[in-house]
């Protein structure tokens, strides 16, 4: 008899949903994290370390010491930690990046589910469609939204994929950068929308309205108006005396009998002793690039390049979301300091775009932090030292607005999760190794919206205007998906349509890297959706 009716690994959007929904049903869930849980306080508002700015170090993990990646670049690999953009980080906390996110709350579109039969495949890409639907997700985008909540204004949403529920709260204040941007898009005849937030316009769930307050993404809510599982799906797993959570726990392994069926798993506890325990039913939530380095380093006889990976595609197809960015100076000021700012999008350019695949969406952003603003939104002819650069930030800090906002990601083959033989962390597991680039599509769309982008701004009457196509590199971050894409058929993608990976009746995923493409949204919706999609099947098929 097993230990466990089930062990969820990650306490994070898929990992938290899984865990309530189990253990509502009446399992007995092990919820590891391998992070800590974390207050307010510990969380904290330093703006030189956090999640959005990690080069100083980050606010919610993984801890410094002994947590390092190898980022391979055309042929030259280097170990790389935590605080580099390199390292392609998500927090590492209960909660997981829904303790620091934005927040932002996208349903993807039905064009998002069928690309490939949509645009057809580019060459040299891994362009797939989904094996579901938008009309599957629907009912789960909004349990979602109602059982979490969130605040938008459904109404207004261009390209409406269709709903059967209005949002349970409606959309917070509207800060000047706003109505400056909706002015001008009413002068272009576009369509905004208010952004969809999971982040409490009024209270809701036992919580308090947003305080509008002018640090969220990157730090916590003070008043826990922002939603995220740690305030959310891990306490109702908890109440219910049927899930226990360990937390700066690490799973080594996924652990198969002689027959390749998995039985249970390894891990490292916060003393670093190594343990074994058994569950019927194991689900992976770590995130596109610990989900997919621990189903590599589950290896056995059966399966010598990892569990569920003998068709190689376990961590490839990599994505995370390329951002484009533009800023615009002003006369007069745009920013009356209300948080958390970000307000106001346009879905007009996410697909029907020509010849360009995809699109994605544009919006305002969230309050700059000043140390943000001088690293990403100085113009390129300012110094980044000095008295001229002191002038700039001092006289254009309340002046200056951007847009920008995730396209849609063309998926290449060869930008992948892979684990690395030399190099171990502190327990001795192998660890990630990230290669590869992005699809020239990608950069292609990027462009597109960056002057779409442009044409906003400079429409809202920028007297100066500066921003810039990224460049070719690995798009993982944050937004990272992809690497355990969701398939009916077992020799191109990972997991089945119910998110089990194929070939294992009981091993699960759910996290982003199931995601065969990753819309051009903020993904955390379609992730907290399909993890409630998924651990309900579990239960109905238990």
């Amino acid at each position: 008899m097993s230990q466990w009716d089930a062990i969820v690994i990650g306490a994070g959007a898929g990992g938290g949903v899984a865990a309530a929904v189990l253990a509502e049903s009446g399992k007995k869930v092990l919820l590891l994290e391998r992070g800590k849980s974390l207050s307010f306080a510990e969380v904290g508002r330093d703006h030189l370390r956090n999640q959005r700015l990690p080069q100083y170090d980050n606010n919610v993990g993984p801890d410094r010491d002994g947590n390092p990646r190898v980022f391979e670049h055309d042929g030259h690999a280097r170990v790389v930690q935590p605080w580099e953009g390199s390292y392609h980080n998500n927090a590492a906390c209960v909660g997981s990046g829904t303790r620091v996110y934005g927040a932002q709350a996208w349903r993807f579109m039905p064009q998002d589910f069928r690309m490939a039969t949509v645009y057809g495949v580019p060459a040299g890409s891994s362009l797939a469609d989904w094996p579901i639907s938008y009309e599957d997700m629907e009912p789960w985008y909004s349990r979602v939204e109602w059982e979490m909540g969130v605040a938008g204004d459904p109404n207004a949403l261009t390209m409406d994929p269709g709903r059967k529920r209005p949002y349970p709260m409606p959309p917070g204040p509207l800060p000047r950068q706003g109505k400056i941007l909706r002015s001008a898009a009413s002068q272009l005849g576009w369509q905004v929308t208010s952004v969809p937030l999971l982040i409490n316009s009024e209270p809701y769930n036992g919580r308090p309205a947003c305080a509008q307050c002018q640090h969220c993404v990157g730090f916590g809510c003070p008043v826990d108006a922002k939603t995220g599982t740690q305030n959310s799906m891990v306490p109702r797993a908890l109440a219910t005396g049927n899930c226990t959570l360990r937390t700066q726990c690490i799973a080594e392994r996924i652990l198969t009998d002689h027959t390749g069926r998995a039985y249970g798993i390894s891990y490292f506890d916060t003393n670093g002793e190594r343990i074994e325990t058994t569950a019927d039913v194991i689900v992976c939530s770590g995130g596109a690039v610990e989900s997919a380095r621990l189903l590599i380093n589950s290896r056995s006889h059966s399966e010598p390049n990892g569990l569920g990976n003998n068709t190689g595609h376990v961590g490839r197809h990599l994505q995370g979301h390329v951002y484009p960015i533009v800023n615009g100076l002003f006369e007069e000021d745009v920013y009356d300091g209300i948080g958390p700012g970000v307000s106001t999008a346009t879905c007009r350019f996410n697909h029907g775009n020509g010849d360009v695949i995809g699109g994605g969406m544009l919006a305002d952003d969230f309050i700059i932090t000043p140390i943000n603003f001088h690293k990403g939104m100085i113009p390129g002819d300012v110094p980044r030292w000095g008295l001229a650069n002191k002038h700039f930030m001092r006289h254009n800090y309340r002046r200056t607005l951007g847009i920008r906002g995730p396209v849609q990601e063309i998926p290449y083959a060869d930008a992948r999760v892979a684990v690395d033989s030399d190099v171990r962390d502190r327990w001795g597991i192998p660890v990630a190794r990230l290669s590869g680039s992005m699809h020239p599509e990608t950069l292609r769309t990027s462009q597109f919206m960056i002057d779409r982008a442009r044409e906003w701004i400079q429409a809202a009457g920028a007297v100066k205007v500066w921003g810039g196509t990224p460049g070719p590199y690995l798009s993982g971050g944050q937004h990272q998906s992809g690497t355990c894409r969701m398939g009916d058929d077992p020799e191109c993608s990972v997991v089945d349509s119910n998110q089990c990976v194929h070939g294992h009746d009981n091993v699960y995923v759910c996290d982003g890297s199931v995601h065969v493409t990753n819309g051009g949204f903020n993904p955390v919706l379609t992730i907290l959706a399909t993890a409630y999609r998924a651990a309900d099947g579990i239960v109905k098929r238990w």
